[in-house]
């Protein structure tokens, strides 16, 4: 690891940590390291790392008396419970391949998924049961989420290329693919997660807010919690967890913006306390992280870090301790892998990266060259400093009729610097029969008390002026819509592009 990310971390915990390369050498390792120290929780139970570590070998002997090759997929349609965790721990430990499904998946979708990445079992919340009533009559077994064996099942031995998960990824466009993690992948993932500023082995307190099907959940918001030997809380409904936030009294949330923003927001309303009084860092990823929030958090007291990562390298590519120096940057890169820029695209190469997507030789080729780059679709810049920047999307360009590029994201970033604008959207418009660049508006509505939709709109349109004389001629705004209504999202929060 460099002496960027260590030198974070107080020298006594540097010794302690190191990149192990498969889920079953890492549960192992977890257990005897952290043994008695408190886990898991959902407020009722709590349980110790060895007390979670025998409950998962219990679940072992469930998923071995399947009679399933080694290898095999096993999906999990849950929330964010202790139950969801110790069976993506239970079945990447058994040799088999762990596939998380969205709670929000529609029936058709859950048989679909499991169809499509060729599910032989799947463990199943009580609740979504009836959404699994096809699954039986295609062959796969169906389980409850609870289910446990009185006995305990050692676990399988892998190697570091055996794929670990499949996890969905789409980004904010075009149909979800199945992301092919090996266990090298997810642990790397894991460990570069550990590394924030301050001790990250003292008793640290997580909420599991964001889903585990997202890779960013799953990845930085639960296997990093474990490398580091905090409690993790489950969070079965997000509101109903928010609203417990004294009790739990979180050290570090792992989130995304949007969320970030809700609780900015209910800090402003019910004072700083509402957090739970012992929270200092927020981890903010899958989104772009506005200035704007970090100075808010800052006020608090909260650090708010944020990095740059994608499904296709285990969530966590670089990292940013520096956001008070550096706002729009995304961070340094994180050890065990290469990165270069080519034709302004990021490419990334290292044990990180996923190994293709699932039976799409396609768009698997198209990702990956053939020496092992992963071509990331980013646009970005290395500063002669090492820090990375993202500033835009090659699928999201706008093709001028001069034949220029112009990224969207680039025209975005100004506004987000606004502490009257919480999000934005550029895109390719027509304004009398002529190609034109136009952006919808979400005002940030608390700063906008008592004034009226023409007042708002007044301002935001004076707020285009202004950042169109810092813009070449042909990247100038044109059309402005100030929306009322919340942007189409994606699962991560991310506005939909389109």
């Amino acid at each position: 690891m460099s002496s960027y990310f260590f030198d974070m971390i107080p020298a006594s915990e540097k010794e302690q940590l190191n990149y192990i390369p498969t889920v079953p050498e890492f549960l192992t390792w977890i257990e005897t390291k952290y043994s008695d120290k408190p886990a898991v929780s959902d407020l009722e139970v709590t349980y110790s790392y060895k007390e979670m570590c025998a409950r998962i070998a219990r679940r072992r002997t469930v998923i071995a008396n399947l009679g399933l090759e080694k290898g095999s997929k096993i999906a999990i349609f849950d929330r964010n419970t202790i139950d969801a965790v110790e069976l993506f721990l239970a079945v990447t430990t058994s040799g088999m391949v762990a596939i998380n499904l969205p709670a929000s998946l529609p029936e058709p979708a859950v048989t679909g998924s499991c169809r499509r990445f060729d599910v032989a079992a799947i463990f199943v919340r009580e609740e979504f049961r009836p959404m699994c009533s096809q699954l039986d009559g295609l062959g796969i077994r169906v389980l409850p989420t609870t289910s446990m064996s009185d006995t305990e099942t050692p676990v399988t031995p892998v190697d570091k290329e055996d794929t670990a998960a499949i996890f969905f990824t789409g980004g904010t466009t075009g149909a979800p693919k199945g992301a092919v993690l090996p266990h090298r992948a997810l642990m790397r993932g894991s460990f570069n997660g550990c590394f924030m500023p301050g001790s990250v082995l003292s008793e640290h307190r997580y909420i599991g807010i964001l889903p585990l099907s997202h890779v960013f959940g799953l990845i930085r918001g639960t296997m990093s919690v474990f490398y580091t030997g905090a409690l993790w809380f489950s969070c079965e409904d997000m509101k109903a967890t928010i609203g417990k936030l004294p009790v739990i009294k979180p050290t570090c949330l792992v989130l995304v913006p949007g969320i970030c923003d809700i609780l900015n927001g209910l800090a402003k309303m019910y004072g700083p306390q509402f957090l739970g009084g012992e929270l200092k860092t927020i981890i903010s990823g899958a989104a772009n992280v506005p200035p704007r929030l970090i100075s808010e958090f800052d006020k608090l007291g909260i650090q708010l870090l944020d990095g740059y990562g994608m499904t296709e390298g285990a969530n966590l590519t670089s990292g940013n301790a520096d956001v008070k120096d550096r706002p729009t940057s995304v961070g340094k890169l994180y050890d065990g892998q290469e990165a270069k820029i080519v034709d302004g695209e990021l490419w990334i190469k290292g044990d990180n990266l996923f190994t293709g997507y699932y039976k799409d030789e396609a768009n698997t080729a198209a990702a990956l060259t053939s020496d092992g780059w992963l071509r990331t679709g980013d646009l970005a810049r290395i500063d002669e400093d090492g820090y990375l920047y993202i500033v835009g999307r090659i699928k999201n360009l706008i093709i001028l009729s001069n034949g220029e590029n112009v990224s969207p994201e680039e025209i975005e970033e100004p506004f987000y610097a606004s502490p009257f604008v919480k999000d934005a959207l550029v895109r390719e418009d027509t304004k009398d029969g002529m190609q034109c660049i136009s952006i919808e508006i979400l005002p940030q509505i608390q700063a906008f008390a008592g004034k009226s939709d023409e007042e708002i709109k007044a301002f935001m349109e004076k707020l285009v002026e202004d950042i169109n004389r810092t813009l070449p001629t042909t990247h100038r705004i044109a059309k402005v819509t100030v929306r009322k209504e919340d942007f189409k999202r994606t699962g991560s929060m991310k506005v939909a592009r389109v």
